[in-house]
């Protein structure tokens, strides 16, 4: 019998290295580390993996666009934290939202309040900057991109710190 407890807690014991053994990352799997300067505005390759928005340069001057670098728009009809959007139906086929997984999306080089609200016609989680909802513009092709400018008076690129930049606006 106490051969038996000696190879049975042997065996626990084994069993606890290989777990810890594991669960251990080796340096080389572990997400690399963003070292640029913080100063720069990030393209969106320097973002980080789970950031939802970043700033990138475009010809209308630093603009927020998403991790792929899409640029992201405000719509006049929205009114800022009233937790509604105002692009429904038909809107949503040239305006689709922009999304996030939770309900704390991240951002690199974007200083306005980031946050979200439910979308009422699907549950989705809607990005907004400064309670205003985000879209894309399905038009814009590339990233950088910003034919959705000033269309219909009322559609907007937005600056890092989530105001609307009303260059190009018809005049």
């Amino acid at each position: 019998m106490n051969k038996k407890l000696r190879v049975g807690f042997a065996g626990v014991a084994l069993s606890v290295l290989a777990l810890a053994a594991c669960s251990q990352s080796s340096p080389s799997s572990a997400p690399a580390e963003d070292t640029s300067s913080r100063s720069e505005a990030p393209s969106p390759s320097q973002s980080s993996s789970d950031a939802v928005l970043a700033t990138a340069d475009s010809s209308l001057g630093t603009i927020v666009v998403d991790a792929e670098g899409m640029t992201v728009y405000v719509f006049d009809k929205d009114a800022a934290n009233s937790g509604t959007s105002s692009c429904e139906g038909d809107c949503l086929a040239a305006w689709p939202p922009v999304v996030a997984t939770s309900d704390d999306p991240a951002a690199d080089g974007v200083s306005g309040d980031l946050g979200v609200i439910t979308r009422t016609d699907d549950g989705s989680k809607q990005v907004t900057l400064n309670g205003l909802p985000l879209y894309y513009y399905v038009k814009d092709e590339a990233a950088g991109d910003v034919t959705g400018q000033a269309v219909g008076g009322v559609w907007w690129v937005i600056s890092e710190d989530g105001t609307k930049i009303t260059e190009g606006a018809a005049g």
